[in-house]
Order: structure tokens, then C-alpha cells, then sequence
């Protein structure tokens, strides 16, 4: 490796800013009949007219919400003229022009119905949810803004009374959101050589034979 160092340019992403909030999306819904036509079930023991009819055979029934991970979808929604400029008031009284940046956040949910051992009776269809969350940036021209969902909880809940069938679900999710874009710097640094393979070898019988000593310790000067 060489130890010359010296200025070279180099093109790195630069994060211009970086925000997180938590999103809880208002709760999605189904009565019949959507209810009933949401889900496949098995029809055992007996068919069914509805969903709350067929679970009345599994008194201890729950339901499982999941998040279908490859459905998540994040983006920038463009606006007409671009982003808008705003003027916000920091804690310390000083002002600052930030960019009013729109996000796009989608994908696909599915709700598991599970009999009192846990196996899966009922699986509903792909349910889509979706939320446009509105940003203030620093976000100047020639920035690029790019969103990630981090992490998230869905709840759902069934309840059956006979005069009364729905499903509520509600989704929580973390929105993280950077604004980058690629800018040169001047950096000193030396170029790097690749090192030298070592050699290697199956070793299974030992040189050394005995176990390492101390010198200074024992037997020690005379």
C-alpha cells in the first residue's frame, strides 16, 4: 500500500438532510359483504354463507396481520412548477428557506385467520394501503429525495356479533426520508495496491511442540 499521499477528487453522495417520522394510517375497514369476499377459506366442516358464519365453527379463532415486503414502494411525487420554497422559524428564532417535498409511501398487506392450534383457516387477498406525507426539506434544486420504510406494525382485529361483522386493521410504519445528491470533494489520501496473497496450507500436525514459555519470568537474569 502506498503511504504518498496527496489531493484527489473524488464524486460521493451527500446527504443534504435526513428525517424519520412515524406514520399511522387511519384504519382500513371491510363489512359485509365485502368482509366475506376478501377471504378464501377452507369449508370444513361445514360450507359457509359468510365469513362470521364459517368461524363460528372455530370459537378461538385470531387473525394475523402481515405486510407483503415486496410490495413496499416509495417516491417522490412531483409537483407542477417543482418544489415550492418556504420560510420556517427555527427554535432560535433565526429563519430558514426550506423545500416543501411531497412522499409517496404504498404496498400490500394480507390478513391470516388461525384456528385455537395456530393453523392458517383463512388468508384475505392482497390489501393495498397508500399515504402521500408532506415534508419540509432542505431540498435544493439538483437534490434527489429518497424514502425508505424502516420498520412497521399491522394489528388487525375480526369481530363477529351476529349484528355486527368487521374487520379493522391498523398499520404504523417509519418513514425515512434523505435528500442526496453526488458532489466532488478534495481529499488528501494515497492510492491503494492490493496486498500480497499469503499462503496457505492444511496444517494438522504442530511444530511447535511445547507450550510458549516466559523467559523474563522464569528462569529470569542469573
Amino acid at each position: 500500500m502506498s503511504l504518498k499521499k496527496h489531493s484527489i477528487c473524488i464524486r460521493v453522495p451527500k446527504v443534504f438532510d435526513w428525517v424519520t417520522r412515524q406514520i399511522d394510517l387511519p384504519t382500513i375497514s371491510f363489512r359485509e359483504p365485502e368482509l366475506s369476499n376478501l377471504f378464501s377459506c377452507t369449508q370444513t366442516p361445514t360450507p359457509a354463507v359468510d365469513l362470521c358464519t364459517f368461524l363460528a365453527n372455530y370459537p378461538n379463532f385470531s387473525s394475523h396481520c402481515r405486510v407483503l415486503e415486496d410490495s413496499l414502494f416509495t417516491q417522490e411525487v412531483f409537483q407542477s412548477g417543482g418544489r415550492s420554497e418556504v420560510e420556517v422559524s427555527l427554535g432560535d428564532g433565526k429563519d430558514i428557506t426550506l423545500e416543501k417535498v411531497k412522499v409517496l409511501a404504498k404496498g400490500l398487506l394480507e390478513v391470516d385467520i388461525l384456528d385455537q392450534n395456530g393453523n392458517v383457516i383463512c388468508t384475505s387477498d392482497p390489501i393495498e394501503f397508500a399515504t402521500i406525507q408532506t415534508f419540509y426539506l432542505c431540498a435544493p434544486e439538483g437534490t434527489v429525495v429518497e424514502a425508505f420504510i424502516s420498520h412497521g406494525e399491522c394489528d388487525s382485529e375480526i369481530v363477529c356479533t351476529g349484528t355486527f361483522d368487521q374487520l379493522d386493521i391498523s398499520l404504523t410504519f417509519c418513514l425515512d426520508v434523505h435528500v442526496v445528491a453526488d458532489v466532488k470533494l478534495e481529499v488528501e489520501a494515497a492510492y491503494c495496491k492490493p496486498r500480497k496473497e499469503l499462503p496457505v496450507a492444511d496444517v494438522i500436525c504442530k511444530t511447535d511442540k511445547f507450550p510458549p514459555q516466559c523467559p523474563l519470568v522464569f528462569p529470569g537474569k542469573h
